[in-house]
């Protein structure tokens, strides 16, 4: 039980220096909510509350950067992220991509339903003008999504390991 006790503690402690760095300059789109959602996903033994910190740790620092109508859908998207990560068994680089994707896809349908016009020549521009940021959204995902699993891994093998 303590071992359990620690390693909740190193997965939440992980999960707030991400956090953190989402309030830090980065480039557009850089951001660690992906991997939060898929870390905790995975990591944790109580699903809603692997569907629902991330959801919080978003809202708790868009407090700060700023809300509005988009956020619904981004929202939504890192929902369904959630939700993938508690399906699957293991988490890739290709769930990783596929979040990635998944995101790109939902949240440009939203800037598309709120900002351009509902025509589908409103749709393509929208779609293309987000492409040059889709590249730091996969860069992004990968690298957190990397830090938070190598990183816990290497913290438990090293300093959680029981006797």
């Amino acid at each position: 039980m303590i071992v359990m006790k620690k390693e909740y503690t190193v997965i939440f402690s992980m999960i707030i220096l991400a956090v953190a760095t989402r309030l830090l300059p980065h480039p557009p789109n850089f951001a660690p909510i992906t991997g939060i959602a898929l870390f905790a996903a995975s990591k944790l033994n109580k699903k809603i509350l692997a569907f629902l910190l991330p959801l919080f740790c978003l809202f708790i620092t868009d407090l700060i950067l700023g809300l509005g109508w988009i956020n619904l859908f981004i929202y939504g998207a890192f929902g369904m992220i959630s939700l993938i990560g508690m399906r699957i068994q293991k988490v890739s680089p290709l769930t990783v991509v596929g979040s990635s994707l998944l995101f790109f896809i939902v949240s440009n349908l939203g800037v598309w339903l709120l900002y351009y016009p509902l025509t589908l020549e409103g749709l393509m521009t929208c779609f293309t003008l987000a492409i040059p940021f889709f590249g730091n959204t996969i860069a992004g995902d990968l690298v957190y999504t990397a830090v938070l699993f190598y990183g816990f891994s290497a913290i438990k093998n090293t300093y959680l390991k029981t006797a």
